[in-house]
């Protein structure tokens, strides 16, 4: 049974959607009045006039899309972005040009991918060991190149 998110849309743009069948994001849109050109390394906030409810339990997190990453070298900053159950503000989405040439963003162009995900809170419990295990402290290329 699919999730329900309640959605406002002030945009013209059509709601995010599925492209495919087995598609696990949706192209969300640029919510402009006029075309953003992002210089190389640049990075700037771009609305979609999205206003969501998301139900408790879950998240929306914001990813980049691959075709704009290849293709013009924009993505996303604080990837992924996590849309909180309890936030009504507008979905923007933070860009960044990663290429050697500016970039332009088009009212209206798919900016980012939304990806619905359920999520579970912790309680902590404070403990004066935990266990051991083979990995133990290692990290961050531990495991070697290849």
């Amino acid at each position: 049974m699919p999730v329900i998110i309640k959605v406002i849309n002030q945009s013209d743009n059509p709601l995010p959607s599925y492209a495919t069948t087995g598609a696990s994001g949706m192209d969300v849109r640029a919510h402009l009045t006029a075309p953003v050109t992002l210089q190389p390394l640049e990075r700037t906030l771009i609305p979609t006039g999205l206003f969501m409810e998301i139900p408790e339990g879950y998240e929306v997190q914001v990813r980049p899309r691959s075709g704009l990453a290849i293709k013009q070298g924009i993505t996303c900053l604080n990837t992924p972005g996590t849309i909180d159950a309890d936030y009504r503000g507008e979905v923007k989405v933070i860009l960044i040009n990663l290429s050697n040439d500016p970039q332009t963003i088009l009212p209206g162009d798919r900016v980012a991918q939304l990806v619905i995900q359920q999520v579970e809170q912790c309680t902590w419990e404070t403990v004066d060991m935990i266990s051991v295990t083979t990995r133990n402290e290692g990290g961050f290329g531990h495991t070697g190149k290849n």
